[in-house]
């Protein structure tokens, strides 16, 4: 025990000062200090090194789409750990600690809006809910996400965030890959657009299935895109890879990217995109 508070102790009328634990936010970036009302009216990027943390569905929702149009769509009813799964805890209970801590049903989540008056549907995939995983849940929330968009004639956008497919459920969580790819091309023989935003960080099975498949591909800043790790990568072609491997400015300089594009200016492009792309459609 310090001196102060040693002092603290033996004087009844000095009065204790409790600080909110959650007053300050230290940047993954750059590791300062910041306020973390500063950084959420920020938009959650970090004002001093430009970091863009991670945020979920209900942020993002706010952030991008007009003021009272947003409408979440329900969350798909899916057979709960179908395999019985259990390592050194059983999947029944991460899912019940996954949910209580995200306080989401599962790791995407749909919502009908407008973004600046046009009208979409945008899925959203939230990495604080086992890592953004997909799962069952997942690729039925895509493919409803998908069936709003062509019941609304409108594009889909989602935005991911993910490790890979979810090792709980196995081969179950691997057939998600086929069906949100069957569901893409749904949207394409509607006419309507599928419009991608990778964010930190993309991987595995996702990477690897509906995040890679847009018409448009747009990434924030600096997030990480994989299919699998550096270190793999490295033991396998036995080379040393750049320092810039496998984030979105890399990517954009090898063509797999159509545009990197800063937090503050997303709702704005994404209109634009929107714009040009159903613009033909709207004239027939």
């Amino acid at each position: 025990m310090s001196w102060l508070n040693s002092v603290r102790n033996v004087i009844p009328f000095v009065v204790k000062k409790e600080t909110p634990d959650n007053l300050w936010h230290k940047c993954k970036g750059c590791g300062q200090m910041v306020f973390t009302k500063e950084l959420e009216d920020n938009l959650n990027v970090c004002p001093k090194c430009d970091h863009h943390d991670r945020i979920g569905p209900k942020a993002r929702f706010r952030h991008l789409l007009d003021e009272g149009s947003c409408s979440e769509l329900p969350a798909p009813k899916v057979p709960e750990d179908p395999l019985k799964f259990r390592d050194s805890k059983r999947y029944a209970d991460r899912l019940k600690a996954a949910r209580t801590n995200a306080a989401e049903t599962d790791a995407l989540v749909n919502a009908r809006g407008t973004i600046l008056g046009n009208k979409v549907v945008v899925g959203v995939q939230d990495f604080a809910f086992m890592g953004g995983s997909m799962g069952l849940a997942v690729g039925e929330a895509f493919v409803r996400g998908v069936e709003a968009a062509i019941a609304d004639k409108c594009p889909y956008v989602i935005f991911t965030a993910s490790g890979g497919a979810r090792m709980q459920e196995g081969i179950l969580s691997l057939m998600q890959m086929p069906r949100t790819t069957v569901a893409i091309q749904m949207l394409h023989d509607a006419g309507l657009p599928y419009i991608v935003v990778l964010t930190d960080p993309t991987s595995g099975g996702v990477m690897a299935a509906y995040a890679m498949l847009g018409d448009v591909q747009i990434a924030e800043p600096k997030a990480t895109l994989a299919f699998t790790g550096r270190r793999v990568i490295e033991s396998t072609i036995r080379e040393k890879l750049p320092d810039d491997f496998q984030t979105s400015e890399y990517y954009l300089d090898h063509g797999m990217l159509d545009m990197v594009v800063h937090r503050r200016d997303l709702r704005e492009r994404l209109a634009t995109v929107i714009g040009y792309l159903t613009a033909s459609r709207q004239a027939a």
